[in-house]
């Protein structure tokens, strides 16, 4: 029978929290600290795990966003 090892992890304060969301909010800076905090390997888990998941609803986001823009220029370039 295989044992599973929880480890304890304190949790993330709200002010820890609205700290993290600020400093998403500036630009360059915010999207160089999904990284970090994504896989630096020092973060709290659940940290790490949801600038993992923001940086992939990131990447999704601009994905949607190009295949929109090729569709819409080729309506335009169709429409000429």
């Amino acid at each position: 029978m295989e044992q599973q090892v929880y480890q304890n992890h304190d949790e993330i304060s709200v002010l820890d929290w609205v700290l993290t969301i600020i400093i998403t909010a500036i630009p360059l800076i915010g999207f160089i600290m999904l990284f970090v905090w994504g896989f630096g390997g020092g973060s709290h888990p659940s940290k790490a795990n949801w600038a993992k998941a923001t940086l992939l609803l990131l990447v999704l986001g601009i994905l949607l966003y190009i295949m929109f823009g090729v569709a819409l220029l080729g309506l335009f370039i169709a429409g000429s």
